[in-house]
């Protein structure tokens, strides 16, 4: 049992220092490095089984120790599984973002599409540009004209619930 515990712990440290591999790889072998990964931590957990069956085999004085070593070293691999795990996430997230943004820069944007309409429209029934200006300034003020109509309505209805009732 003991050659087996020892390769499999070197396995895990081995395999934290291809973790440390994953952030500085290019985007080319970042998946080699991973699969890589993955098989090792396959691997290991093959291992572990083993060493799960001989550390019960163990006499009973060492068996409580022999089960808690194999039980660190499962945690430790399940700790790798899932920073591997939380690392392909990210790097997801990441090209995803990257192929959003690229769609994004590839578009190309309007100004609002119906006031373009209505100047081609106005054009076509022969409005100089000095109409349409006209045009937009009275609409402008009627904004205005509006809102002030709209707070006179609520005064006047402010005053007649305070005064009627």
């Amino acid at each position: 049992m003991e050659p087996l515990y020892q390769q499999t712990h070197k396995q895990v440290h081995e395999i934290q220092s291809h973790m440390g591999r994953l952030e500085t790889s290019d985007k080319e072998s970042l998946h080699l490095v991973e699969n890589e990964i993955q098989a090792r931590i396959d691997q290991i957990f093959s291992s572990l089984e083993r060493l799960e069956i001989l550390s019960s085999k163990e006499p009973p004085n060492k068996r409580q120790n022999a089960k808690l070593r194999v039980d660190q070293l499962k945690y430790d691999v399940q700790h790798l599984q899932t920073a591997l795990r939380n690392f392909q996430h990210r790097r997801y997230l990441r090209e995803q973002q990257e192929r959003q943004r690229e769609e994004l820069l590839a578009r190309t944007f309007t100004t609002n599409g119906t006031q373009k309409k209505i100047l081609d429209i106005a054009n076509m029934l022969g409005l100089s540009n000095t109409v349409m200006r006209l045009i937009e300034k009275r609409a402008f003020q009627d904004k205005y004209f509006m809102i002030g109509g709209m707070l006179l309505t609520c005064v006047i209805m402010f005053l007649v619930v305070q005064y009627l009732t």
